[in-house]
């Protein structure tokens, strides 16, 4: 495991190593969850990017600093993380709340970034009502409150009827998160309207959606792209909010496609910069 302290916190990653002539992916984990939602994900790129995962403030073992947030504060973070390592040539993988992220970190550091993945986010999730009523739920009655319903906005009948334990492992992973994270970060969402910052993207971008996400539905994500000069747009069938976890493969290979036309063709790579991470140990997954 690796740590850093960084803007008064510490912020858990872990590095993969890769030949140094890509851009590095680099994931970022949605509300409730910590870096392991990407893990099947990473498996099939292991060995061809250099790759970086870590837990946002308030997740996994990341602190939770003072909450709640702002989503400059998770902004702010990776910005950091992507400095601590100098990475300049990043592609963000994000999903949910990680989507906005890496929308953030556009509008602050495009020098930083080569190409954006969007996975079941938007530019703008959920109403201030939908959010003050889960921030209410939580600090009265804890995570576990919201579990059940949680667990059905992420994963697809089809995974609770036929992975029930699994469902049980990752609705674990949600109960077992920080409170004062969780609502952080639900105020940092509630608080957030990307629409311009959107508009202004100008690196390639994939947009992609499982076809039953009950959080960020398919309109929603549709609509982003529709912001986004240029951008692709991705329905991907049997899957839920996090399709990192139902179809892991499927979301793999597109990844793949659009990082062959849209960024690693001959012509798309002069302008990259060098791909370097400092402080990388052997290629370990944990």
């Amino acid at each position: 495991m690796q740590f850093a302290e960084l803007n008064n916190i510490t912020l858990h990653y872990q590095v993969l190593s890769a030949p140094a002539n890509k851009p590095v992916l680099v994931f970022i984990n949605s509300l409730g969850t910590d870096f392991r939602i990407w893990r099947d994900v990473i498996i099939n790129f292991a060995g061809d990017f250099a790759m970086v995962a870590y837990d946002k403030r308030g997740h996994g073992l990341s602190s939770a600093g003072k909450s709640p947030y702002k989503m400059d504060d998770h902004v702010s973070d990776l910005i950091a993380l992507l400095d601590h390592l100098s990475v300049k040539n990043a592609i963000l993988c994000g999903v949910s709340v990680g989507g906005l992220i890496a929308q953030g970190v556009f509008a602050r550091r495009p020098d930083l970034i080569r190409g954006l993945v969007l996975c079941d986010t938007g530019h703008k999730i959920g109403t201030d009502e939908v959010w003050n009523d889960r921030i209410s739920t939580v600090q009265a009655d804890g995570i576990k409150a919201l579990a059940d319903a949680t667990m059905t906005r992420w994963f697809s009948p089809e995974f609770h009827e036929e992975q029930p334990a699994a469902l049980q492992g990752y609705q674990n992973m949600l109960e077992r998160q920080s409170v004062d994270g969780y609502v952080g970060t639900c105020v940092a969402i509630r608080d957030t309207d990307y629409t311009e910052i959107a508009k202004s993207i100008t690196v390639p971008t994939l947009c992609v959606v499982g076809d039953q996400d009950g959080a960020t539905p398919p309109e929603l994500v549709s609509e982003l792209a529709g912001l986004i000069n240029g951008s692709e747009f991705q329905i991907i069938e049997g899957a839920g909010h996090i399709p990192s976890i139902e179809q892991a493969d499927r979301l793999s290979d597109l990844m793949k496609k659009f990082f062959a036309i849209r960024i690693l063709s001959a012509s798309a790579m002069e302008p990259a910069s060098p791909t370097t991470i400092e402080h990388a140990p052997k290629p370990t997954l944990q």
